[in-house]
C-alpha cells in the first residue's frame, strides 16, 4: 500500500491486514453496542 511516496507493509502480511481490520470491526461494533446499553 502506497501512500504519497512512502510505502506501508501491514504487519503479518495481508493475513495481519485482514485480522487488523476484523478486529477494528468487532471492537466497533463492541464499542457501539457498550454505548447503547448504556444510554439506556
Amino acid at each position: 500500500m502506497r501512500i504519497g511516496n512512502t510505502e506501508i507493509r501491514p504487519l503479518g502480511g495481508g493475513l495481519g491486514c485482514l485480522l487488523m481490520i476484523l478486529a477494528s470491526l468487532v471492537l466497533s461494533v463492541l464499542c457501539t453496542v457498550g454505548l447503547n446499553l448504556v444510554g439506556r
